[in-house]
C-alpha cells in the first residue's frame, strides 16, 4: 500500500486550541482523518507527522522519501527553513505547501516562502480545507 506523507511543522501540534480565530478548531487528528478520506479510494494510507524541530522534519523527509507525495505545512519555517528546503529539494515525489491562514493577509515577514519555488503548488488561506485540496491535487497527478 502506498503512503502519503502529511508533514506539519512548529506550533501545529496544538491546532484546535491555537488561535482558533486564525487557525480554526480542527486538530491535526481531524486533518489527518480528512486527508485519509480523500485518498482512501486510491488505496493510499496517510503518514501524519508533526515536529516543532526543523531537524526532525528534515529527518522525517529523508526517512520517508519512498512516499507517493507529501502535503507540507512548514509553519513559520517557510520563512527561513533552509535545511528543510534542502531536504524537500531532494524529495523525489511531488509535494504541496499548505498554510491554513492567508499568509499574505498577515504580517509582512510571512509574505515569502523559501520552500514554495520547489513545491508542485501552494494552497493558503482556505483553512484546513486546504489539506483536502492538496490531497486531491496529488491524486490528480500534480507535479508529475
Amino acid at each position: 500500500m502506498s503512503e502519503l506523507l502529511l508533514l506539519n511543522g512548529p506550533n501545529l501540534g496544538i491546532l484546535g486550541r491555537r488561535e482558533p480565530e486564525v487557525y480554526g478548531t480542527d486538530t491535526l487528528a481531524d486533518i489527518a482523518d480528512a486527508v485519509a478520506d480523500e485518498v482512501a479510494d486510491r488505496g493510499w494510507k496517510v503518514l501524519s507527522l508533526q515536529y516543532d524541530s526543523e531537524g526532525e522534519l528534515v529527518r522525517s523527509i529523508h526517512e520517508h522519501d519512498d512516499t507517493v507525495g507529501a502535503i507540507v505545512n512548514p509553519g513559520a519555517l517557510m520563512i527561513a527553513g533552509w535545511s528543510l528546503r534542502d531536504a524537500l529539494a531532494n524529495y523525489p515525489s511531488p509535494w504541496i505547501e499548505v498554510h491554513i491562514s492567508n499568509v499574505w493577509a498577515r504580517e509582512a515577514f510571512r509574505h515569502e516562502s523559501v520552500l514554495a519555488p520547489l513545491a508542485a503548488g501552494v494552497i493558503a488561506g482556505l483553512g484546513t480545507t486546504g489539506y483536502r485540496l492538496a490531497a486531491r491535487a496529488l491524486l490528480a497527478g500534480a507535479g508529475r
